[in-house]
């Protein structure tokens, strides 16, 4: 094989969870384009459709399933309908999640719990799911955020939490399944892109605080982000488990 074959999904099923919007369009059209079929989740099953064209343009086949994956049920009837129409999952990209930024003394209990529910204990639950069924050489890529790493100056305990919690399961799960299983388990920590979810920030914010905290001077773009999902999601990172990927501008420097 070849260095740039090592980066190629071709017969492989990868499963996107949150592939109706942002980041999850975007990671399941670079898992397309390095030749994955897909099996697409998210609880707006009417905007998946357009995920699921973009994939077939590029000449994969790819399902869309309604999906909570703060269910159980959800994650595993998700992983069920991936193996019924394929027959195998080779990769879990565990995206679902939301971004809040609420005060600590303002924060709810509902508030809070209802972000580590969709941002930590749904990707476990989806782990779960996938790491029954899958074989010796799959990957698991969960999404969790250069916040889970640092701060940003945007009052965030439940996501902050969420996200460094996620990294804490990769460990745990990468150091369970990689000897047991064959499975390797990685994290990519994303700095600031355009998508849906950083959209609901003040535009002073991004530029008065994320931008001049980023080596690079300015926010990421999504092929930057895709091409690095495709790595950890291919046998180009075949001798990695367990790790982190900050894909931020330097911003852990600053």
């Amino acid at each position: 094989m070849g260095f740039l074959d090592s980066f190629r999904l071709d017969g492989k099923v990868a499963v996107v969870t949150g592939a109706s919007s942002g980041l999850g369009v975007t990671f399941a059209r670079a898992l397309a384009e390095a030749g994955a079929d897909l099996a697409l989740g998210a609880r707006r099953e009417d905007r998946l459709a357009d995920t699921v064209a973009s994939a077939e343009a590029l000449g994969r086949k790819a399902i869309a399933v309604r999906t909570d994956v703060t269910d159980p049920g959800d994650c595993q009837a998700l992983v069920e309908a991936a193996m019924e129409a394929f027959g195998r999952v080779d990769v879990l990209v565990n995206n679902a999640g939301v971004g809040t930024a609420v005060p600590a003394s303002r924060e709810t209990p509902e508030q809070f719990r209802s972000v580590i529910e969709l941002n930590l204990n749904a990707c476990y639950w989806m782990a779960q799911a996938a790491g029954r069924v899958m074989r010796p050489g799959s990957s698991i890529v969960n999404i969790s955020s250069v916040v889970g790493l640092t701060t940003l100056g945007l009052p965030q305990a439940a996501y902050a939490s969420s996200k460094a919690g996620l990294i804490g399961l990769t460990r745990d799960l990468a150091q369970q399944w990689t000897p047991r299983k064959g499975i390797r388990v990685n994290a990519l920590a994303p700095g600031y892109f355009e998508s849906e979810m950083t959209d609901q920030f003040e535009g002073e914010y991004v530029e008065e605080v994320v931008v001049p905290r980023t080596l690079m001077g300015r926010v990421g773009k999504q092929e930057e982000i895709g091409a690095a999902l495709i790595f950890l999601a291919s046998d180009a990172s075949g001798y990695v488990t367990g790790i982190t990927l900050p894909v931020e501008g330097g911003i852990l420097v600053t």
